[in-house]
């Protein structure tokens, strides 16, 4: 099957590999008609969210969880699935930033996450293709050994079996490597499904396709799907990767990354027998996972964008490339996208929602390893709504003002970006002079009666219109040939070509529009 967006070299099904080998889901959405009652809800079906939820019901919480599409099938149905505490370049950072005792913190808490998902693996008796690995941060450039060594000696004294080596099992010479070892790797769907059962046989709920667009804070809190229907909880956790809330402003320090993934059968033997990532050629990142009659799923990741700004099938292009130069022979059978949250300073935002919050908290800001984060998050905010302080509570605080003056450079950097975009896009000339330029299966956005539209001409010719407008805060959009979707440089939100919402911040679809095209 040849890739939609166009490219020939681009083979195979463009659908997660998790999506499409795991069972579908169809939980009922929250009536309009519903009022239920619980001690927390939850709003987010990913791992935070679900790790959250059980955690909670666990406890002996009553829980609701309201998810706005499908459990498991956005940003955490279409991961890499590493469960590891090594996290790229992290602990020199935080070894300056925070000092040895917040770096250690990171560590242990990261950690323990990675060997709770063993725990819960094991005590679910499911069978999500668990498998220990070592996690591993390489270079090819001798320039790069010295950030390494400081990255390996760094892990280490926060407590982590890390080591500097010069030998991996890639297929390929590296010149130096962070190697921490007992990390693991999963079917990420099929252990947040079993999650998800497990939370109904604990007296949980969960609510599919409703979107939530309305959150009361108060004892007790009400929480409005877009139907109208209503949840009311003491407690409150908003898991949507980017929070659908700005009451906290944390948008201001929270900035989206796109990347790109390919998949391709490989044999048992040329498996490299580990996780590995790099930073160099826009970030590349190598596992397997099992595959049919005895083979291996190569699964290489990279190519990071800011969501709307690049071309994704000339992208998907070169990581192919990259994949195919590296593990010669290949045939990719499936190529998907995924989207990540950086904070702005490099930790996780958990724990109450914002200053004045007393029962409603957040978990967002991930980085690209959202799993770890996500079950970590999930027992930190269990701990914390039963009243408990983890050690390392204060470090994932969203509220921490101590680390404003570290992350200045990076919070103004990330919102030139968005004035950059909010302002520069309306100045520039629109990419097409008319709908009539757009050809078949393209999009645009165009002025039309003076208001800028996002058009779409599909294959028979038919154009359709919507806002380009973000009804989040008001960006233009950008049209993603490779995924045939509209999405916002600003802050992440990506919409369907009719303006359905597909990914927060946003909850409102683009409006609809009229073109006269004579």
């Amino acid at each position: 099957m040849v890739n939609p967006s166009g490219d020939p070299a681009l083979t195979g099904v463009p659908e997660s590999y998790w999506m499409s080998a795991s069972e579908a889901t169809d939980y009922p959405p929250l009536a309009a008609d519903a009022h239920p009652e619980t001690d927390v809800v939850v709003i987010g079906g990913g791992f935070a969210g679900l790790s959250t939820a059980w955690e909670l019901a666990r406890a002996g919480r009553s829980v609701v969880l309201l998810e706005a599409d499908r459990i498991a099938a956005g940003v955490s149905g279409h991961t890499t699935a590493k469960v590891t505490a090594l996290h790229t370049l992290v602990y020199a950072e935080l070894r300056r930033t925070r000092g040895p005792e917040g770096a250690r913190l990171y560590a242990r808490s990261q950690q323990e996450a990675v060997e709770r998902v063993r725990e819960v693996a094991g005590l679910l008796e499911v069978d999500c293709e668990l498998e220990r690995r070592p996690a591993l941060t390489y270079v090819t450039e001798p320039a790069g050994r010295a950030v390494l060594r400081e990255e390996a000696n760094a892990a280490a004294q926060a407590g982590l079996p890390a080591s500097y080596v010069v030998e991996t099992g890639l297929p390929f010479p590296v010149q130096g490597a962070v190697r921490v070892e007992d990390q693991a790797q999963f079917h990420p769907r099929k252990y947040l499904l079993a999650l998800a059962r497990d939370l109904v046989a604990r007296g949980g709920a969960v609510y599919e396709r409703t979107r939530v667009t309305g959150l009361s804070e108060g004892e007790p809190c009400r929480v409005t799907a877009e139907n109208g229907g209503r949840v009311t909880a003491r407690d409150v956790v908003v898991a949507t990767h980017y929070p659908v809330f700005d009451r906290a402003l944390l948008f201001a320090r929270l900035s989206p990354r796109r990347e790109l993934v390919v998949a391709a059968p490989i044999e048992a033997d040329r498996d490299p027998q580990g996780m590995f990532i790099t930073r160099e050629d826009g970030v590349r990142s190598v596992r397997t996972a099992p595959w049919r009659d005895g083979r291996r799923l190569l699964i290489v990741t990279g190519e990071h964008f800011l969501p709307g700004t690049a071309d994704v099938a000339e992208r998907f292009g070169r990581l192919a490339g990259w994949a195919r130069e590296h593990f010669p022979g290949i045939e990719i059978r499936h190529h998907w996208a995924t989207q990540d949250i950086d904070s702005t300073d490099t930790v996780p935002l958990v724990g109450p929602f914002h200053p004045r919050a007393r029962h409603t908290y957040v978990a967002t800001g991930f980085g690209g390893w959202g799993i770890s984060g996500g079950v970590m998050a999930g027992r930190l905010l269990t701990d914390l709504i039963a009243g408990h302080r983890p050690p390392w509570a204060d470090l994932y605080d969203p509220r921490r003002l101590w680390s404003a003056l570290r992350e200045a450079p990076a919070f103004l950097e990330h919102q030139a970006s968005v004035v950059r975009h909010f302002v520069g896009d309306r100045l520039r000339p629109a990419p097409a002079d008319s709908a009539e330029d757009i050809a078949p299966g393209s999009g645009a956005v165009v002025r039309v009666g003076g208001r800028r539209c996002a058009v779409y001409r599909d294959e028979d010719g038919r154009a359709h219109a919507v806002s380009a407008r973000c009804t989040h805060l008001g960006c233009l959009v950008a049209f993603n040939a490779a995924e045939r979707a509209w999405e916002c440089p600003c802050h992440g939100s990506r919409f369907g070509l009719d303006g359905t919402v597909l990914q927060g911040p946003a909850v409102r679809p683009l409006e609809p529009r009229t073109l006269d095209e004579g």
